[in-house]
């Protein structure tokens, strides 16, 4: 008999996934596109987060907890199928290995700047086949230990209680704003991860508390954002923010310690697990639907390839300025892809069940 998730695992996979290296030049994000006090309108993009969440519970109830790729293929042709997939596979397996890259950029510029990166990107590339091949029940066990090795690093910010001046924050809201609408998408790829959990569905343990635990996993990703560019809007001028270009960097660099120097290179060091978990829930996800277009093809052969194009793919953007170009457009139809999906599905779901589960 298979092993299933629990909940609680659940919530931090969802957790892992989401909150990672976005959440270094965040704050810098959300001065330059949201204005002053660009830090609240987080509660809005996690609002449409938790609604996009709502969207998946609605399918989830409505599939009685089937595989969604049982549903697409027993209600659409393969006409239809085969793109839809293609489309999937290829977007998930591009924003792991670019996230992926983009930490690697980042590690080696402040902890290893004499190493290559594509090195250090073939060891995580290896880290991660060995993950995906293990299954998600190991997978999520292996989030939740990668949970509480970083998860402490959140009390660091209480260094800045004395160094946070509520002045900073100002009384206006969202003045010098630009590109809002442009912007808020970029910004709404840091909330991205939770739509993963839609594979989820037959391996999950107690139908009452899966989709709790997905809430609550952007809840605390929400709280976690928060904390950070709260205290950061706080310790800063808004035109400091502006111009930053990792304010959470610069900010840890402040703490100094008898026994540790240069904390803030422990903390990129330690969100190494972060951005391991996002390459390989997307990359798993990406193999799982390349499973249902491809039956007969062995698992570990299909995450192999996955993983090697993946790699080969990294090579073509080798700064960090490209990075962040293929990542913002990828974010976009990724947007679409948690969105169009659940809508998808219920649409079908609906007409399969005659519209009798969906008041």
């Amino acid at each position: 008999m298979r092993e299933k998730l629990h909940p609680f695992h659940v919530g931090l996979l969802v957790f892992m996934v989401q909150a990672g290296v976005v959440s270094i030049f965040l704050p810098r994000m959300l001065a330059q596109y949201m204005g002053y006090n660009g830090w609240v309108s987080l509660l809005l993009f996690s609002a449409v987060a938790t609604f996009n969440i709502f969207l998946i519970s609605v399918v989830y109830r409505l599939s009685d907890g089937k595989s969604i790729f049982q549903i697409i293929e027993q209600s659409l042709p393969k006409v239809i199928v085969f793109p839809l997939y293609t489309v999937l596979v290829s977007v998930w397996t591009l924003i792991g290995c670019i996230a992926a890259k983009q930490y690697i950029l980042l590690f080696t510029v402040f902890v290893f700047p004499t190493t290559p990166p594509m090195y250090m990107k073939f060891l995580f590339d290896i880290i991660a086949y060995s993950l995906i091949t293990k299954g998600i029940y190991n997978i999520s066990k292996a989030a939740t230990v990668f949970f509480w090795m970083v998860i402490w690093t959140a009390l660091l910010l209480l260094f800045f209680l004395k160094g946070f001046e509520w002045v900073n924050l100002t009384p206006f809201f969202f003045k010098e704003s630009s590109d809002v609408i442009v912007g808020g998408l970029s910004i709404f790829t840091a909330f991205l991860g939770y739509e993963l959990v839609l594979l989820l569905f037959p391996y999950v343990n107690s139908k009452k508390g899966f989709m709790s635990a997905v809430y609550f996993g952007n809840f605390l990703t929400t709280f976690i954002y928060l904390a950070i560019c709260l205290t950061c809007f706080g310790f800063y001028s808004f035109k400091q923010l502006t111009r930053m270009k990792f304010p959470l960097i610069d900010l840890l660099a402040y703490i100094r310690l008898p026994f540790v120097e240069r904390v803030e290179n422990i903390f990129i060091a330690l969100y190494l697990v972060s951005a391991l978990m996002s390459i390989t829930m997307y990359i798993w996800a990406a193999s799982e639907t390349a499973q249902s277009l491809i039956p007969r093809a062995s698992k570990r052969w299909i995450t192999g390839v996955l993983v090697c194009g993946a790699f080969a793919v990294s090579w073509i953007p080798d700064v960090l300025s490209e990075v962040e170009l293929w990542l913002k457009y990828l974010g976009y139809m990724a947007s679409g892809i948690a969105f169009g999906l659940p809508l998808l599905l219920i649409a079908i779901l609906a007409i399969n069940n005659g519209g009798k589960k969906l008041v």
